[in-house]
């Protein structure tokens, strides 16, 4: 298990992949606005979890598993944050930063529950998948539905 302060260092990290392609110590510093030790000692911790694999002055690059707890961290954050949004009508800013606070707190459980019902109350899709926050195939599967009704929104 990894803290809260790991899981940000994470979703950085697949947050720059995906914008850069390539993973530096100094892009994650820049970004997460700390310094290269702190970076380094998270880079540590990350790989002796095996969640990354780094050599030093190196890229870092996710493993399988960093990468898929990386989705599942942005994931948890976007459920919570719809539902304090668009359910709740919670300000934006505020929406963000108690979405932050609420996604470690709360489990897988709840955490499904809470999509299900996000996603009912905004007509997304019925999630008759069983949508679960570990199982990939769910969560492409809801997204392909939600793509192809907002689609289908703008073509009307």
């Amino acid at each position: 298990m990894i803290t809260k302060s790991q899981e940000e260092y994470l979703k950085t990290m697949y947050i720059l992949k995906i914008q850069n392609k390539t993973i530096r110590v100094t892009d994650i510093a820049q970004k997460m606005k700390c310094t290269k030790p702190s970076v380094n000692k998270a880079i540590h911790i990350l790989k002796n979890n095996n969640l990354i694999n780094y050599e030093t002055y190196g890229t870092i690059e996710l493993t399988e598993e960093g990468e898929k707890l990386a989705k599942k961290i942005i994931e948890a954050y976007d459920i919570i944050y719809i539902f304090l949004k668009e359910v709740l009508n919670v300000e934006e800013e505020k929406a963000k930063s108690e979405a932050e606070k609420i996604k470690t707190a709360i489990n897988d459980e709840t955490l499904n529950k809470l999509a299900r019902y996000v996603h009912e109350v905004l007509g997304l899709s019925s999630l008759n998948c069983d949508y679960d926050i570990n199982n990939e195939r769910c969560r492409k599967c809801e997204r392909i539905t939600s793509r192809t009704k907002i689609i289908n929104k703008e073509r009307k």
